[in-house]
């Protein structure tokens, strides 16, 4: 059986550049740029769907749009106690950058000089999904973190990886059909209602969106 080692038995370790990983202060240091990156994506990302949502407001997508707008701005709220949970300040002009970097974003060209262009749906719908997707990473470092003495549960944490699935297999869902509807000279079938509809084994699809959610 191996002895266990006293205080002043334990071996020292080199930090910083001598042993290749980061000392204690280093790691802080990573952690804060690392969190407010994901701050700053998760501000650009309430903006961006909160206006898919208004742009498609009476429409079939619009439900399920406003559902994921809602959540997503629940997570940035997650995603702030988090940084307070661990001590990392919220670097503010960050977050600033983000919003105007989504506003000029509008801007690009999609088809059309004026209106709204179908294929505008498409590549935010692309966009957040990479975001969400992102954000499903982040949940799984932090959870790599989570510990109760330091007041972030890792229960917590993995309801938040498992809600960021569910949205990102929602985004794909809607991306898929505005694809077909903006590639496609028709579209197939009736159009489609936006309720919930179950799979073949009778389990609700996450977030209660149809697989064919439509659109404007």
């Amino acid at each position: 059986m191996k002895a266990r080692l006293t205080r002043h038995d334990r071996p020292t370790h080199p930090t910083g550049s001598e042993s290749g990983s980061p000392s204690p202060p280093d790691a802080q240091r990573l952690l804060e740029i690392y969190l407010n990156d994901h701050l700053a994506g998760a501000s650009g990302g309430v903006s961006l769907i909160r206006r898919m949502a208004r742009a498609h407001r009476g429409t079939p997508a619009g439900p399920p749009l406003a559902e994921l707008a809602e959540q997503i701005a629940e997570d940035r709220e997650s995603l702030r106690e988090i940084m307070t949970a661990l001590d990392v300040p919220a670097q503010w002009p960050r977050v600033v950058v983000a919003r105007l970097a989504e506003k000029a974003g509008r801007a690009k060209l999609n088809g059309r000089l004026v209106s709204r262009s179908p294929l505008s749906d498409v590549l935010e719908l692309e966009a957040m999904r990479i975001g969400v997707e992102g954000k499903a990473l982040l949940w799984q470092s932090l959870g790599l973190l989570a510990d109760p003495r330091h007041h972030l549960e890792p229960a917590a944490v993995d309801r938040l990886l498992t809600r960021a699935r569910q949205q990102a297999a929602v985004l794909e869902e809607l991306r898929e059909e505005a694809a077909r509807r903006s590639f496609t000279p028709t579209a197939a079938g009736p159009a489609p209602s936006g309720r919930s509809q179950a799979r073949p084994d009778g389990a609700p699809r996450p977030g209660g969106v149809s697989r064919r959610a439509g659109w404007a």
